[in-house]
C-alpha cells in the first residue's frame, strides 16, 4: 500500500540519479505527469514519455552534465499527506536565489514558483529541487 505516491516518485528519481541510471520508470498519474513536465520545462530531465504498453507508466530520461555531474542535486517533498504546506504569493520566495525550483499545485494546474509569481497566485508546494 502506497500512502504517498509523489514521495515515492521523487525517491525513485533520487535513487536512479544517485547510481547514474539513464532512465527511470514510474507509475502514471496526472499529477506525476504534470510534475515531470515541469521538470522537463525547467531543464532538469532530458525527456519523458507515457508508456501505454506498460499499463500506464512514465519513462523519464535523466539528464547529466558533460562531465557526468548530476543536474538534479537535491529533490525533496515539502507538502505531505499528513501536513499540507500552502504558500500565498507573498510567501513564495526564490529557491537558492533563483537557482532552484519549487513545484506548486495551484488552481491553474501544476506550476513552478517562477510561474506563480508571474501569474500572481499561490498554492500547495509539492516539492523543491536544485
Amino acid at each position: 500500500m502506497i500512502t504517498d505516491p509523489i514521495a515515492d516518485m521523487l525517491t525513485m528519481i533520487r535513487n536512479a540519479k544517485s547510481i547514474y541510471r539513464a532512465d527511470v520508470t514510474i507509475p502514471h498519474s496526472k499529477i506525476k505527469e504534470g510534475i515531470v513536465s515541469k521538470l522537463k520545462q525547467e531543464g532538469y530531465i532530458n525527456n519523458f514519455e507515457v508508456l501505454a504498453e506498460a499499463k500506464g507508466c512514465i519513462k523519464i530520461q535523466l539528464k547529466y552534465g558533460p562531465d557526468g555531474e548530476q543536474i538534479i542535486r537535491k529533490i525533496f517533498r515539502v507538502s505531505k499527506p499528513g501536513r499540507r504546506v500552502y504558500r500565498g504569493l507573498d510567501e513564495l520566495k526564490k529557491i537558492i536565489g533563483g537557482l532552484g525550483t519549487a513545484i506548486v499545485s495551484t488552481s491553474k494546474g501544476i506550476l513552478t514558483d517562477r510561474e506563480c509569481r508571474e501569474k500572481k497566485i499561490g498554492g500547495e508546494v509539492i516539492c523543491i529541487l536544485w
